[in-house]
């Protein structure tokens, strides 16, 4: 069961809330309509229910708010709009990497797009994806995690009438199940078709709650449909006639000269037209909604608090009827409170007596309390980062014409810098001129971290309708290590391909093994690997892919001179002697051939753009970290 109770929209400047103390249920096993015009507050309902949106009120998914569950893929199914991916990956490469997400067997990726119809489609890119497809692929996304509730906005908004039936179709194979779903639309006479509850607000307030029979009886009625460049004189002589022969008759103007005319028929109306010689360019006859206003003899009956699957009535749950013109349908005096879910405490103070100390009438809450606040909290971190951030890299092409890209790249300007002389041989290797910041390798492997948050801010996965991707350790511990992986596997395929260019043009005497070759390959891997984690950091702090190619172009060109400034100053002592100084200080001792290693690694650091590379990473994780942690406090 779903129940939002006291849903309340924070309002902008000097405009009312767009959602206005909106109460309701959808109970398991049916098709729940969530009905209203544009702008009536509909999306906005959905957002603050899934705690997308900050506002007020409570929301519960079988007796609990979606922030107290675990797994909430495995709970609740969204479809929001399109599908937030990139749109050059599959359609099953976008599922596997949501089943890591949500700690699903990859398996599953294929068992939903069979569902949805799309079995044959696995391979196809979300950029060429049709609009039904797309719907398709999107509800894909929705069942993935086996939800047991389905919350849907305008699932069949640009579908054709073919795709609409199997849409709703699948939606109630999922409620006979003894699953919920809620969905939100604009016409009347599609939720009369396919809900068995329909819930219709207007301005962001419940004006009725009931089942499909009594809305079509009390919501819908037949009406002609008049089209006619004389529409004002058409309606005034339908109205003079009507009074005249003492019928009901009402005529609703619209735009672009339609009317609506309640009350008569298309061969009434007709012959009217004919007298009066008004030409009409459409005559129908249609079944349309009756309007806003609740008719004053429907009530809405509250449904038994269920158990938390949806099973038998709770002990102690009691009924409420709810006045149709009131506020977000609070309880009627004299009636006992809404029922709430098992698992809510009694501190929310939501004045619908929601306490645990018993049910308490509407009259004895104090009118000041408030629903409990909605805070937007980011989307959890994936379940399995690793096999996830592997996935998401993996599943594009943008990381392979990166490193094809940097690698040509590299071997031109390598054979270029040889022509010369003058050239050091690891600067022809690194493909590293003077006048570059930093070699070809080095910016390929920070585009490719800068990347790694970029692509995700710009195409959220892992959680629908989510700008924000989550902060967590286990996702940066692992996005982290795949950036450094991929940094390494292009420094050395860098490496390679300019030793065999140089030995291809001009043979094989140019190219010598250094003495230092060692230190040198480490000072080489630590400069890729601190561009990756760079632009990684520095995307992960400034929430875009340009900030990250900002951060590691800023070290050579920024940072470098203030570093070497520093070093340029006089000294008057000397770091000779740290290692045996360091034997000292340890608890164990260290062996002898570790002298080497440790003078190795404070080389590479004393070096500037290692230094500036060792001050940027501090500054950016430092950063990062305080950028999570606000946004924890936030909560």
């Amino acid at each position: 069961m779903l129940q939002a109770i006291g849903l309340t929209s924070t309002p902008r400047r000097g405009a009312p809330p767009a959602v206005n103390d909106l109460t309701f249920e959808a109970p398991p096993g049916r098709v729940t309509a969530l009905l209203g015009a544009t702008g009536s507050g509909k999306t906005a309902a959905l957002r603050l229910m899934l705690e997308l949106d900050a506002g007020r009120g409570v929301a519960y998914f079988r007796g609990r708010p979606l922030h107290r569950i675990a797994h909430p893929a495995r709970e609740v199914g969204v479809l929001l709009g399109d599908v937030p991916g990139h749109p050059s990956r599959t359609a099953r490469g976008q599922l596997r990497m949501l089943c890591a997400a949500a700690g699903v067997p990859a398996t599953r990726a294929d068992e939903v797009l069979e569902a949805v119809g799309l079995a044959g489609l696995g391979d196809q890119r979300l950029g060429t994806l049709s609009v039904g497809m797309d719907r398709r692929l999107g509800l894909a996304c929705a069942l993935l995690g086996d939800p047991h509730t389905l919350v849907l906005d305008e699932p069949a908004d640009g579908l054709s009438p073919r795709e609409n039936s199997w849409l709703y179709g699948l939606l109630r194979a999922h409620a006979a199940q003894g699953g919920t779903v809620l969905y939100a639309s604009g016409d009347p006479k599609e939720a009369a078709r396919t809900a068995d509850h329909v819930v219709t607000i207007d301005a962001g307030r419940l004006v009725a709650d009931q089942g499909v029979a009594d809305f079509a009886r009390t919501r819908l009625r037949p009406r002609v449909v008049v089209r006619t460049p004389h529409a004002a004189r058409l309606a005034a002589v339908v109205g003079r006639e009507a009074r005249a022969a003492q019928r009901s008759v009402e005529v609703v103007e619209e735009a672009s000269g339609r009317l609506a005319v309640y009350g008569s028929n298309c061969a009434e109306i007709g012959d009217i037209a004919y007298r009066h010689s008004v030409p009409l360019h459409q005559l129908a006859d249609e079944v349309g909604d009756a309007g806003t206003a609740a008719p004053p003899e429907v009530e809405r009956v509250a449904q038994p608090t269920r158990g938390a699957h949806g099973g038998r009535p709770t002990p102690g749950s009691h009924g409420a009827q709810l006045t149709p013109g009131s506020s977000g349908a609070r309880p009627a005096p004299g009636s006992d409170g809404a029922q709430q879910a098992p698992a809510a405490p009694a501190a929310h103070g939501v004045r619908r007596a929601l306490a645990v100390h018993g049910p308490r009438r509407a009259s004895d809450v104090a009118l000041s309390e408030l629903p409990p606040p909605i805070r937007v909290r980011p989307a959890r971190g994936p379940l399995r980062p690793l096999r996830y951030e592997l996935r998401r890299s993996l599943g594009v092409r943008t990381t392979a014409a990166i490193m094809v890209a940097v690698l040509l790249t590299s071997a031109a300007v390598s054979v270029l810098l040889a022509r010369t002389d003058g050239t050091a041989l690891p600067r022809l290797l690194a493909a590293w001129p003077e006048l570059l910041p930093l070699p070809p390798a080095a910016l390929g492997a920070g585009l490719l971290g800068a990347l790694s948050f970029g692509d995700e801010f710009r195409y959220p996965a892992l959680a629908a309708g989510r700008g924000t991707v989550p902060r967590r350790l286990g996702l940066l511990l692992a996005k982290l290590l795949v950036t450094a992986s991929f940094a390494l596997l292009l420094a050395g395929l860098a490496v390679g391909c300019d030793a065999q260019a140089l030995r291809l043009v001009y043979g094989p005497e140019l190219i010598k093994i250094p003495e230092n070759s060692l230190a040198l390959g480490a000072s080489w891997a630590g400069l890729a690997v601190g561009c990756a984690w760079a632009g990684l950091l520095a995307a992960g702090v400034f929430r875009v892919a340009g900030a990250g190619i900002a951060a590691v172009l800023a070290v050579p060109v920024l940072v470098v001179p203030l570093v070497q400034k520093v070093f340029e100053a006089p000294s008057a002592r000397s770091v000779a002697g740290l290692p045996g100084r360091l034997r000292e200080l340890a608890w164990w001792q260290l062996p002898q051939e570790a002298d080497r290693w440790v003078l190795a690694v404070a080389q590479v650091v004393a070096q500037p753009v290692g230094a500036a590379l060792a001050l940027s990473l501090s500054v950016l994780i430092c950063a990062y970290l305080f950028t999570g942690l606000r946004g924890k406090v936030r909560w």
